[in-house]
């Protein structure tokens, strides 16, 4: 049974991506099963409706060229999820964004502000946090304005951790961790190095305290405006680097962070790579934490990818090569009705452009379909 549903969602992905490059459906068929003269018999029903289920939305540019619509709208994707940061912050170019992508029949799930997102100042209660606590509720207000409903948050005050590059399948080149060999930090153009990124070692309370005293103003807004808050897993999950405590690594800290911020806007982005690198480290597996948060209809958002192993040294890989088995992810989204976006997140770098997306996009696509024709 797990081979013949592997070798359905492998044919899938190899479709969606040969088409993509431009070889013709009748090649495509011959390479991809030359003994199957009937797609239809051999897989089922030729199109399974997503919605108001699972959706995968593509996480892309805000300045979009015509063959990069073009290629969203060949991949088959209704959704986008996209950035920017401080410069072009404001609800008329949320709204101007949205329009240009309705005009080709896709909607803008989320919209992310990198310039309010893994802030050391929220973190710290660094200088200036007053400020940027406004600057992240006129993120909100302008978001509402626009008529988008969700943004990701993340509460890292030293940003991600990465070590150098590495190789995985076929040669690509893969983001990676590995704690013998050190890592550096970095967000939004800051660099974050051992033993201690700000100075000083800052303890457990100060950073609770400090996600209190943003969360509480923040989830007022949300709720004021409509607009949901997922907040995304530490990266890597470690509960302490660089002297700052990381308080979204954990199963727990997910609890009582959600507790404090007590409002139905305020959930989770679902970094499933994240909880993946974290293994044992994050106190429930990622299975049992959707069923836990999504029950509760507190996961809004999940990025999907897999990594090769957990922590104290991963390669994050291609979606259908990791430890993870991301059929059974699907099925426990399935299971608690989660209705929001899945994307595909940090693909290696393939030898071919875009190819790397499309095999992603189109291995979640086979992916979804099954789970929801299965019931």
């Amino acid at each position: 049974m797990k081979n013949n549903r592997r070798e359905f969602i492998k044919k899938g992905s190899i479709l969606a991506a040969l088409s993509l490059v431009g070889m013709n459906s009748n090649k495509v068929n011959m390479l991809v099963d030359a003994g199957s003269k009937d797609f239809s018999t051999a897989f089922g029903p030729k199109k399974v409706p997503v919605e108001p289920y699972i959706k995968i939305a593509l996480q892309t540019s805000t300045e979009p060229s015509e063959n990069e619509i073009k290629f969203i709208q060949q991949l088959g994707i209704n959704y986008v999820v996209l950035w920017t940061d401080a410069s072009k912050s404001s609800a008329e170019y949320y709204s101007s964004r949205k329009k240009l992508y309705e005009a080709a029949g896709i909607k803008v799930f989320g919209f992310g502000n990198s310039s309010v997102h893994n802030q050391d100042v929220l973190v710290l209660n660094l200088p200036g946090r007053d400020a940027k606590v406004e600057e992240y509720k006129n993120h909100l207000r302008s978001l509402g304005k626009a008529g988008i409903g969700y943004t990701t948050y993340a509460h890292m005050g030293n940003g991600i951790w990465s070590s150098a590059r590495e190789l995985t399948r076929g040669g690509a080149s893969a983001r990676a961790y590995d704690q013998e060999k050190g890592a550096t930090g970095g967000w939004d153009g800051k660099k974050y190095e051992e033993p201690l990124s700000h100075g000083r070692k800052y303890t457990l309370d100060e950073i609770w305290a400090n996600y209190e005293y943003f969360i509480k103003q923040a989830a007022a807004v949300a709720e004021e405006q409509n607009v949901h808050i997922g907040i995304h897993p530490d990266d890597p999950p470690i509960h302490e680097l660089a002297g700052i405590p990381r308080i979204f690594s954990s199963f727990d800290g997910y609890k009582r962070a959600l507790e404090i911020a007590d409002s139905p806007n305020v959930g989770m982005c679902l970094c499933v790579g994240c909880w993946l690198e974290g293994g044992k480290l994050m106190g429930k597996n990622v299975i049992d934490t959707i069923h836990y948060f999504g029950k509760k209809k507190k996961i809004f958002k999940v990025h999907f990818r897999n990594v090769n192993q957990p922590l104290p040294h991963f390669v994050e890989t291609f979606v259908d090569d990791g430890y993870a088995d991301m059929y059974k992810i699907l099925q426990a989204l399935k299971d608690v009705d989660f209705n929001g976006v899945i994307i595909a997140d940090h693909i290696p770098s393939t030898t071919i452009p875009q190819t790397g997306t499309a095999f992603s996009i189109g291995y979640m696509k086979g992916l979804v379909e099954r789970v929801i024709a299965e019931g």
